[in-house]
């Protein structure tokens, strides 16, 4: 009976990364708030290589409309500056001495609609990487029974119990969907 619960942590471990990943998705989606994690896939070509550009630069937000970029070589100003356009975060940066504002305008009801859809979009997938978990875990318990390794009871209380943790982390997606649906539509 010990491989049951090793597969039970298993299929929890992977359905978390799944949900983590989404919450990621999601806090690189915009809402009407300025937040830090918009910048989080910003990669800065500098000194020849690619880096995040929270590793060659200070993140700040001044104010709830606003997040100013410091870099801490000023000689790469124009390189992070090219980052940021070259993003799809949909933000014209403004050079100001030597840090980058980026304002970020209210967000009309269309595109507000259009983030809402991204939210949904971007949850589907968070739901189907932990449902293909979980027919991970219902196949290896299938290869168990099969090699006589459980029983046919063993087998059901194993799928039933894979089951319960799938619904618990597709749960925890709908979740944050509410939430950053909410923030969002905020005005």
């Amino acid at each position: 009976m010990g491989m049951l619960p090793q597969l039970y942590k298993d299929v929890e471990e992977r359905m978390k990364k799944a949900v983590e990943a989404t919450r990621q998705e999601f806090a690189a989606i915009r809402t009407g708030r300025a937040n830090s994690a918009l910048l989080d896939h910003v990669s800065v070509s500098a000194y020849g290589t690619e880096m995040p550009l929270k590793h060659c630069a200070t993140i700040s937000i001044p104010d709830a409309r606003s997040i100013v970029v410091s870099p801490h070589d000023k000689s790469i100003m124009g390189d992070v500056r090219k980052a940021i356009e070259g993003s799809d975060i949909g933000i014209t940066p403004n050079v100001d001495g030597g840090i980058i504002r980026l304002n970020l305008p209210p967000l009309n009801e269309e595109r507000r609609k259009e983030l809402v859809k991204l939210v949904h979009k971007r949850a589907e997938d968070g739901r189907v990487a932990v449902r293909n978990v979980r027919k991970d875990g219902h196949n290896h318990i299938q290869h168990a029974k099969a090699d006589g390794k459980i029983t046919e009871d063993d087998a059901r209380r194993a799928n039933d119990q894979v089951q319960k943790i799938t619904d618990k982390f597709v749960g925890e997606v709908d979740a944050l969907v509410q939430t950053k649906e909410k923030e969002i539509m905020e005005v």
